[in-house]
């Protein structure tokens, strides 16, 4: 296999859409090999037996610096479709001019499935599959296959290759399908790789990178630094126009507060212009290393308005089986529920959290009436199956059960008494939701929904909102005066992960400002009064997503969210709207 296959096939194309133009560039001194110049060496070797691209065989070259000692660990740069832009030669003048740090780099092709008879039969090309989705599972190939099989090698008079397990010392980059691969991995783990290099980006409708622009505008930001190359000659083909797609991100990117920097051309689909601009993009990238990449300042209104400066997600307790029922009461005190060992956890004034409530029956969601009393709802997953209601007092202690054969989800008490509970019944079969009156009626308000999950009132409470796991929609309802509901309507449109079918929306919650605050695969997605996702929150990794959360704190100024196996919290600007509240009217949104 060569490492430029793949290249001159993005080549080809560019000349076969008529985007040939001469084009001239000058040469960069740091392109050009020079006498007295220590020069690196390229091993190489072919790695197969990918567990997350199976069958695939590829090549991976690596550049070693004459200057590595191969003592401690060394920067890295990783590139995709093999060696491009002189890079080797590059290194070699920028590292020994001390213009960036001693940097290993690593150059990775894309894999191809090889025919049982290349006589008969071609090879199976997974280069768009890997380079041109979203997700992560390129960095994950990256990280947990590429990279520990470097570091198994030496190099020729016997260094070990040891490679920064530092973000800040990571850099990644490409061309093409290439580049958009490269941004994506930075994308899904600015924690491993901060500093991206992009060059020609196809940032466009193959599968799915024409919506970065978007995403990156509604994100909190992440440490990244970008540097984007391309020419207004590039393609502009059914999956649509390169030259305006690089320009839509840089804009995206300035936006959200990124440090980026742009060179355009008027070159074509081709590596010309990377070629050039190498050099001054590793200068740019690395400019004042060692310093830390941070995060800027975004200017989206909505992440201003929530966020405040310099204030991160905390943990507040990990190890849990499945965390869920985030909830507070009047004083602000948060509880949460851990589905699977069957315990109600309150978080003391310490800040951590203890046991509450020994055996929960497994209950799942969880509301506070005015008085402190506590009601949670039980799926019949406990042995023996419950199916109840349950209530407790403010000190804790068991009262009763308010109901028998409901079983439910989630769970929450309007200001005047009324009970409302979704009743999911797996992914396809329709959802109940149910009203439960002061009085002890049960009320069926709909039917029809997959898998109703978590559902909040509007500040004023004459909306319920409820989440559909199953699709990408939540679902806005109007509450009548006897409590059943009217207006049923599709509201809110989640943006749903490309490696998922659905958004899996769960836990749902106001604040007194009527922004809705809503869990999902993609971390917190805020959406306004009229149930546009403004503001994407994301938070540390767990073992699964971010399942529910609350306003806490004296104050209803602290969002706390479960997360699968742990609990974070975060200060905010905006104080929550609890349905123990007396309802308020919130300001008009703007339409």
């Amino acid at each position: 296999m060569k490492s430029n296959v793949a290249f001159l096939l993005f080549l080809f194309i560019g000349k076969a859409f008529g985007q040939n133009t001469p084009e001239n560039y000058p040469t960069d001194p740091a392109s050009v090999e020079k006498t007295g110049v220590p020069k690196g060496e390229i091993i190489k070797f072919t790695l197969e037996n990918s567990k997350i691209f199976p069958g695939t065989t590829r090549e991976v070259s690596i550049y070693i610096p004459a200057q590595y000692d191969g003592k401690k660990p060394a920067c890295v740069y990783i590139n995709q479709d093999g060696i491009q832009w002189k890079a080797p030669i590059v290194f070699d003048n920028l590292i020994h001019q001390k213009e960036i740090p001693v940097t290993i780099g690593v150059f990775v092709t894309p894999g191809q499935v090889r025919a049982q008879n290349a006589d008969v039969a071609l090879n199976r090309f997974n280069r768009s599959y890997e380079y041109d989705g979203l997700g992560d599972n390129y960095a994950r190939f990256l990280l947990e296959e590429v990279l520990p099989e470097v570091e198994k090698l030496k190099s020729s008079n016997g260094r070990a290759i040891i490679l920064s397990k530092d973000g800040n010392d990571r850099a990644i980059g490409g061309s093409s399908s290439g580049a958009v691969c490269a941004f994506t991995a930075a994308w899904e783990k600015p924690q491993e790789f901060s500093r991206v290099f992009s060059a020609i980006g196809t940032y466009v409708g193959l599968r799915g990178a024409d919506r970065y622009d978007i995403l990156v505008r509604k994100h909190e930001p992440k440490p990244l630094r970008i540097f984007l190359q391309d020419g207004s000659n590039d393609l502009n083909i059914y999956a649509g126009d390169w030259w305006k797609a690089n320009e839509t991100m840089e804009r995206a990117l300035t936006f959200a507060g990124y440090d980026v920097k742009h060179i355009w051309g008027e070159g074509g689909h081709n590596g010309q212009h990377g070629t050039a601009v190498f050099a001054d993009a590793m200068r740019w990238l690395w400019r004042d290393y060692p310093k830390k990449i941070e995060a800027g300042p975004s200017k989206n209104q909505f992440l201003k308005d929530i966020l405040i400066e310099n204030e991160n997600w905390e943990l507040v307790g990990e190890n849990y089986g499945f965390t869920e029922g985030t909830a507070v009461n009047a004083k602000g005190e948060v509880y949460f529920q851990d589905i699977p060992n069957s315990k109600t956890y309150k978080i003391n004034s310490g800040g951590q959290p203890e046991i509450y409530i020994d055996d929960a029956k497994k209950a799942s969601g969880t509301t506070f009436t005015a008085d402190g009393q506590m009601l949670t709802i039980t799926g019949g997953w406990s042995q023996p199956p419950t199916k109840q209601i349950h209530q407790y007092g403010a000190d804790g202690k068991f009262i009763k059960a308010l109901t028998e054969d409901t079983p439910g989800n989630d769970i929450s008490i309007a200001k005047n008494g009324n009970i409302y509970i979704t009743q999911p019944d797996g992914r396809e079969k329709p959802s109940k939701l149910l009203l439960l009156r002061p009085n002890g009626e049960k009320v069926i308000l709909d039917e029809g929904l997959k898998f109703a999950n978590g559902l909040c009132f509007s500040p004023d409470q004459t909306l319920l909102y409820v989440t559909e796991s199953a699709s990408h929609w939540v679902w806005v309802y109007s509450i009548l005066p006897d409590g059943t509901l009217a207006n049923k309507q599709k509201f809110g449109w989640l943006h749903v992960r490309d490696t998922d079918e659905n958004a899996w929306s769960d836990g749902i919650k106001c604040d007194r400002d009527g922004r809705i605050y809503v869990t999902s695969l993609s971390g917190i997605q805020v959406m306004d009064q009229l149930g546009r996702v403004n503001a994407i929150l994301p938070l540390p990794k767990t073992k699964g997503q971010v399942s529910n959360l609350c306003f806490g704190g004296p104050n209803f100024d602290i969002i706390y969210a479960s997360g699968h196996d742990k609990v974070y919290k975060r200060k905010v600007k905006v104080k929550g709207a609890n349905n123990f509240d007396v309802p308020n009217k919130p300001t008009a949104p703007r339409l």
